[in-house]
């Protein structure tokens, strides 16, 4: 049994059976206020009938895109006209990084957009997906930023030139460090509310053009010293730091790429499950992000002797639950499988020599 959610409330209703209406347990936040907010609130489960929070949390993402995109264009529009003053190749390259920190929104919106659209018969699962792609354009980005940033080190380690203009730079080294760390913050509480790992990635992203801004800051502050090393030595050091940030982008991504969960989110769904009357086992568990949305398939041992009706009551007091208490989820298929009686035969034996896992 599978039913789309995008939010949930007190009329429950699916499609393809009859209309039933059952209370909701307390919402988990604290507080007077919110509960009977909660309670007092008519909302359905039925996608005709209620606020889409996948389109909004699309919507929140494409915003953060766009105001992403107008701080770090202007950032690096205001470092190019520095550049042209000073003559700066240190800044050259910050410039250089934030203008293509801002065109990682491309795809990211392009994903965002993919994932509006409606399932089809050939992508069942709709386009959800295309947020890990996403994901994994911008790893790639950030592994050139680092490879330019360590290129750009060591040409000037080998061939040291004195900067111009030593305070203008120093001034748009700041805007850059302000501009990146501003974005950097705004793309990754977005991503982490509303789960979206690219979102996070192209946030950590920005974040390592910050420490770009940066090291063209001290390396300003040591030639304006006569140390012209300052700079490159500066860079190698941020280079790495670019390759820790980098690291944890990547892993990110590519968790999700394989379908990882956190086992916290695994256990929540359990412990929700054994809660629910009727169920006496929950066998095989999955969850899986789609974009920034979750499935679960989850089977669930029942009484053998109740009737299918019951089984399917049973089963959507589980989804029910499951709704409630993990985060981000928004389908669920329920199998209930009949709890086995002395000397019956397992009814998945016949599926064994297809590999089927509950076999």
């Amino acid at each position: 049994m599978s039913h789309e959610h995008e939010g949930h409330g007190h009329a429950h209703v699916h499609p393809r059976h009859p209309t039933h209406e059952h209370p909701h347990p307390s919402p988990r936040g604290p507080g007077l206020l919110p509960r009977l907010r909660h309670l007092l609130t008519p909302h359905s489960h039925e996608t005709a009938d209620k606020l889409d929070s996948a389109l909004e949390s699309s919507a929140r993402g494409m915003r953060a895109l766009w105001v992403s995109l107008a701080v770090l264009g202007g950032t690096a529009l205001a470092q190019a006209v520095v550049v042209v003053i000073s003559g700066s190749v240190a800044l050259l390259g910050d410039t250089v990084h934030n203008a293509a920190d801002a065109l990682t929104a491309v795809p990211l919106g392009v994903a965002f957009v993919l994932g509006r659209r409606a399932a089809t018969r050939r992508f069942t699962y709709g386009f959800g997906r295309a947020e890990d792609l996403a994901g994994i354009v911008i790893v790639l980005t950030i592994t050139a930023s680092a490879a330019f940033a360590a290129w750009a080190a060591v040409e000037r380690l080998l061939d040291p030139r004195p900067v111009q203009h030593i305070p203008a730079v120093a001034v748009a080294a700041v805007i850059g460090f302000a501009g990146n760390e501003w974005v950097a913050r705004h793309r990754i509480r977005v991503g982490r509310a509303i789960g979206s790992a690219a979102l996070v990635a192209d946030g950590l992203h920005a974040r390592t053009d910050g420490f770009t801004s940066l090291a063209v800051l001290m390396g300003a502050g040591g030639a304006a010293l006569g140390w012209q090393l300052a700079d490159p030595l500066v860079g190698l050091a941020i280079t790495a730091a670019i390759v820790l940030v980098l690291r944890d982008a990547a892993r990110e991504v590519f968790r999700r790429v394989l379908d990882a969960v956190e086992p916290a989110l695994v256990d929540r769904a359990e412990q929700a499950l054994r809660a629910v009357p009727g169920v006496r086992e929950v066998g095989e568990l999955r969850l899986r992000w789609i974009g920034h949305r979750l499935r679960a398939e989850v089977a669930v041992v029942v009484d053998g002797e109740v009737s299918v009706r019951r089984a399917h009551e049973i089963a959507v007091a589980a989804e029910h639950a499951l709704l409630h208490a993990v985060p981000k989820l928004t389908a669920a298929l329920i199998h209930p499988d009949p709890a086995p009686a002395p000397g019956e035969t397992d009814p998945h034996l016949a599926l064994t020599h297809h590999g089927h896992p509950g076999a």
